[in-house]
């Protein structure tokens, strides 16, 4: 009976099978795993390009907003419900804004859609914090510029956007002391 069961033991015919499916189930799960996590990585750079596609696309609005000082003359500015403002915005004292400013984009440069940039002005006056100037001899204008910035080359209903909100301070001359 002891030479039977090493018998049987010793006989490898099936083993071979077995250590090849094994095998084979191990590389399956290496490969699915390899092209889920390619796929993963794919679909992250992608997110990206669009987050900053549309971080400069809103930048860009804010910044050619900026660069024309026709913009921020306030007789094109207009009065508006306060609760249609952003909510970060209702704490600020804004009296009028101005929805659709001028953008002056560098020739050549175009966008499929455009930042949609709204300007703000405030009533505040006084000079700002530990600016230097003296609220005598200055008015000041305070104005929020808020651009929103889409993704350019996603055509898909829930693309990347980004939202860019600065302030700006105007300093206006007056003919106080000397000037």
């Amino acid at each position: 009976m002891g030479k039977k069961s090493n018998l049987i033991l010793r006989n490898e015919s099936g083993v071979a099978l077995v250590v090849a499916l094994l095998m084979i189930v191990i590389l399956s799960l290496i490969g699915l795993a390899s092209s889920s996590t390619s796929t993963f990585e794919i679909k992250l750079s992608g997110n990206k390009r669009g987050a900053t596609d549309a971080f400069y696309t809103a930048d860009a609005g804010a910044q050619s907003v900026m660069a024309n000082s026709g913009n921020f003359s306030t007789s094109y500015y207009g009065s508006f419900d306060l609760n249609s403002l952003p909510v970060e915005l209702r704490n600020e004292l804004i009296d009028s804004r101005l929805t659709s400013p001028s953008l002056s984009l560098p020739s050549g440069v175009s966008y499929p859609e455009g930042p949609q940039v709204t300007i703000y002005h405030t009533s505040k006056s006084s000079a700002p914090k530990a600016s230097g100037f003296s609220a005598i001899n200055f008015l000041f204008e305070q104005y929020i510029i808020d651009s929103i910035g889409r993704d350019q080359l996603d055509a898909s209903a829930n693309r990347p956007n980004c939202e860019i909100r600065e302030k700006v301070v105007r300093l206006i001359p007056t003919m106080q002391g000397g000037y």
